[in-house]
């Protein structure tokens, strides 16, 4: 194989992992920055989502039921546990909050564990991404993996637009920065938390499902993909959504390329790459001093 098409293909690959890592990121990123909240659990809803489309694809056209039903339930969880755990939590510490989220994460896990046994589980991907695209002539690459970029691509289009276009979408970058004075103007801040908390475990859970046929179903997913994401919140800035995509991308790229070439060494490159954006910037990429 001609080396250009490696590197292409290495390039593709941490897209395509940049962007699903986005999609993770991006929920707990805005739960950091608007209830300055370090939510552990988030790792967890990643991984329900992977386990409930798993058991959606025993049925017919069970992948695209998953698609839709499995970020609604993980959302719905996520909704529960803010409005009877975390909130009753924040009235105490941030301390309470993280040790809270820290071992719901574990409970969560467990409890996937029980119903899903500890052993790996292939997702079979859906019939209709099951092909390759051709490119350089002979060189192939899965459609199931552009899927996850176009969806993920999708999922930040759409994003970026309520941010930026809808009314709750400015009352949530309003909150982010100063979620006190967003309060003193008559915005219902608690209900902002809830469909915030809420959302980003829905994208938790809509990742996993996209992960799923990618990387399998496995009981320690959940806390590989927390470790990543934490990486990318403090490389792109606490709270900052574009911060977290251009860390996301850089983070699936230097993944790829260090496995190609210091595979023994690609943490060593994630953390190294972390202690210098903290160095040269202690926010991070695109983090605000307070």
């Amino acid at each position: 194989m001609p080396a250009l098409s490696i590197y292409l293909i290495q390039l593709i690959h941490g897209l395509v992992y940049g962007m699903l890592l986005f999609l993770v990121a991006s929920g707990l990123t805005l739960v950091l920055g608007m209830m300055n909240v370090l939510n552990l659990a988030h790792g967890a809803f990643y991984m329900l989502g992977a386990y409930l489309v798993l058991s959606f694809t025993k049925i017919e056209h069970g992948f695209w039921l998953g698609l839709v039903l499995a970020p609604i339930i993980v959302g719905l969880l996520g909704m529960a546990i803010e409005k009877t755990l975390l909130r009753r939590a924040h009235r105490l510490s941030a301390f309470h909050e993280l040790l809270m989220t820290f071992g719901l994460f574990y409970i969560l896990v467990e409890i996937i564990r029980w119903i899903w046994a500890s052993t790996p589980q292939t997702v079979p991907e859906p019939k209709l991404l099951s092909g390759s695209i051709k490119f350089f002539a002979n060189e192939v690459y899965p459609d199931y993996r552009l899927f996850v970029f176009a969806i993920s691509v999708a999922i930040l289009t759409g994003m970026a637009l309520t941010l930026n276009r809808t009314r709750i979408g400015i009352q949530i970058r309003a909150a982010v920065l100063d979620a006190q004075m967003v309060d003193l103007l008559g915005i219902n801040v608690t209900r902002l938390f809830l469909l915030v908390f809420a959302a980003g475990s829905a994208l938790a859970g809509l990742a996993g499902v996209i992960a799923a046929p990618f990387l399998a179903a496995y009981p320690s997913m959940g806390m590989d993909m927390l470790m990543d994401c934490i990486i990318v919140i403090v490389i792109g800035g606490f709270g900052s959504i574009w911060g977290a995509l251009v860390a996301s991308l850089m983070l699936g790229l230097l993944q790829s390329f260090g496995i190609l070439w210091l595979p023994q060494f690609t943490l060593v490159l994630e953390f190294a790459l972390m202690a210098a954006v903290l160095i040269a910037k202690p926010t991070g990429l695109f983090g605000v001093r307070e």
